[in-house]
């Protein structure tokens, strides 16, 4: 099974699909597993080392699962914003 599609498309990224929803599961997981497992390895609780190499794991897959979703609608939002800017300074400038 493959962890996730790699490329999006601005438009496909704006849409809810599989990723989204497994990562709203696992988002929650990771990071009570990091909570936890940083509070028990202060105190040095063998379990609190393992929970938190978990939710290291689980944040990196976390990240490698939806970070091509956030990158296609950033970029896509870069482009627009690099647009509007060109556009107002044509206008403060005077030039149609």
């Amino acid at each position: 099974m493959s962890p996730g599609k790699r490329r999006w498309t601005p438009a496909e990224a704006d849409e809810w699909t599989r990723e989204d929803t497994i990562a709203v599961i696992l988002s929650p997981i990771v990071y009570l597993c990091l909570l936890v497992g940083v509070a028990l390895s202060l105190f040095l609780v063998p379990a609190g080392f393992v929970a938190l190499a978990a939710g290291v794991v689980g944040l990196v897959a976390l990240v490698r699962l939806i970070d091509p979703k956030l990158t296609a609608v950033s970029d896509a939002y870069e482009h627009r914003q690099k647009e509007y800017i060109e556009e107002l300074e044509r206008k403060v400038r005077w030039e149609d």
